[in-house]
């Protein structure tokens, strides 16, 4: 019996070997997902910040892997929301940001990343921000919200419904309200008034702890004035400088509660999205004012995740993520002067670009894989998209290949895993325009009207649009500055035909 069992374990590892793959591999790893919000490539302290230390995250760098040129799949929150958990771009859905009264955006019948994860064995959990729509599309916010998150693959769930800056500001566990009183019922509107409703901004400025822009000029709740309006659950209503150790005290609890079988987090942080509303502890903990305040709270929150691993002895057995939804914003909203304050620090690196551009710094975000014992500390150029989560992870797994259930969605797991530096041939950047990367190359596809929103130029964005095509070579110009489409035209011709393979349309 106890040649076998040598055999046995003789005979596994040489499988392992052969996969590339150690023994430690072999068992399924927790997985967390830490999704930051509005976090841009250059704004932690590995990638070159300056005026704000980001000790917990450069940590996990330094004994993980940080990656160079990993991208969110759209410039903007939902987009990249719903593709990370459908593995399917968002342009498929004519997926947009959503209000925070919309219905859910995913199909309910579609097989996604958290159902994947608890058909594999996981324990699947959400805590933080939503942004995918809740509901049918007439909410009933006092009764449970239905379809949420339990419809798309998650057994548990904590969320901030929509933004921080949309009403309605209460936390939602399992779809119902935290701490509602039914005497008290909620009522959300993001079309007319509602009468008796709580004051609105604009109305009532001197209510005020932040300024707004006339967007932002809605309901009034902890002094900050949101999007839409909203009457009643005022024992429900969040308290924006106590809502990261909510929601980091919460996903602690998640780990604590499945330590004993796999199970995968997603952890989708409110912070440094607008409004920036630092708890006292973090005050003054930056020279950029709130938003680099809240980069440092940020970072002490991904401190305690991993802090809580260790104390149970779960984080050599645990995959860690950590990346932004989208590109760096500095004007979104409000007035906490943020672009007045940044002083050296560049939010997007050495990048062309912000949220809501097509230029390279609206998707190439900050991106650290950390496995210990698993992957090598160490810095990959491999160009990656969060799109590729699902068929890699599902690869490492072993489960089936998700084929038509995740129509984008490519299996890059060595990659990520840092067994190789190669990644996709070429990678989609959606914005308000498409972009397109294989390798050094970047093409922008000309828009046939290159007219800017004003909603987009009052944030001091440049989207990248052109009536023209774009081409820049990002080795020897990373900052997008000369426009080489005439000098390429075979490149062009080519990046072109891909963009319109993967649109399912011939080249006109």
């Amino acid at each position: 019996m106890k040649v076998l069992q040598i055999f046995g374990v003789v005979l596994v590892c040489l499988i392992s070997g052969l996969k590339g793959y150690t023994q430690t591999d072999l068992k399924k790893p927790n997985i967390i997902l830490i999704y930051i919000d509005d976090l841009g490539y250059g704004d932690i302290g590995i990638n070159g910040a300056v005026g704000v230390k980001t000790p917990n995250i450069d940590a996990l760098a330094k004994n993980g892997l940080n990656f160079t040129d990993a991208h969110c799949a759209a410039a903007t929150c939902t987009p990249s929301r719903y593709s990370l958990l459908t593995g399917s771009y968002a342009f498929r859905n004519n997926a947009a940001i959503l209000e925070g009264d919309a219905p859910l955006i995913i199909d309910t019948t579609r097989y996604t990343l958290p159902d994947m994860l608890k058909n594999a064995g996981y324990t699947t959990g959400v805590v933080g921000k939503w942004h995918l729509g809740l509901g049918d599309g007439n909410t009933n916010w006092n009764q449970r919200v239905s379809p949420g998150p339990a419809e798309v693959g998650f057994d548990y769930s904590f969320l901030i419904p929509a933004t921080g800056d949309r009403v309605p500001t209460v936390f939602i566990e399992n779809q119902y309200v935290v701490n509602l009183d039914p005497q008290d019922p909620i009522e959300v509107s993001y079309g007319k008034a509602i009468e008796n409703a709580y004051p609105t901004g604009r109305e009532h400025p001197e209510l005020l702890k932040q300024y707004a822009d006339n967007y932002h000029l809605g309901a009034v709740t902890n002094g900050i004035s949101r999007i839409g309006y909203m009457k009643g659950g005022s024992s429900a209503l969040w308290v924006d400088e106590q809502t990261p150790y909510v929601l980091t005290n919460t996903a602690k609890r998640f780990i604590e509660k499945n330590q004993d079988h796999p199970f995968f987090l997603y952890y989708s942080f409110h912070d440094i999205h607008q409004p920036r509303i630092a708890n006292v502890n973090f005050i003054e903990a930056s020279s950029m004012g709130p938003r680099g305040d809240v980069i440092a709270q940020m970072d002490w929150c991904v401190g305690e995740i991993e802090k809580k691993l260790r104390e149970l002895d779960l984080l050599e057995n645990t995959l860690i993520i950590f990346t932004s939804d989208n590109g760096p914003i500095l004007d979104d909203g409000y007035v906490d002067y943020a672009r007045e304050l940044v002083g050296d620090h560049k939010p997007g690196g050495p990048y062309k670009g912000s949220k809501y551009s097509v230029f390279e710094a609206g998707t190439r975000v900050p991106t650290i894989l950390s496995w210990p014992g698993v992957i090598k500390p160490g810095i990959s150029d491999a160009l990656l998209s969060q799109v590729d989560l699902y068929a890699s992870l599902a690869n490492l797994l072993a489960e089936k290949n998700p084929g038509k259930k995740a129509p984008d969605s490519e299996n890059h797991i060595d990659a990520w895993l840092g067994k190789t530096q190669k990644g996709r041939e070429f990678l989609l950047e959606e914005a308000y325009a498409f972009g397109l990367r294989k390798n050094n190359w970047k093409y922008i596809q000309p828009k046939e009207n290159a007219t800017v929103p004003g909603w987009i130029t009052q944030k001091y964005v440049d989207p990248g649009f052109s009536t023209h095509p774009q081409l820049y070579n990002l080795e020897t110009d990373p900052g997008e500055t000369t426009n080489l489409a005439e000098d390429f035209p075979q490149v062009v011709i080519e990046m072109e035909d891909k963009l319109n393979t993967i649109f399912k349309k011939p080249r006109l």
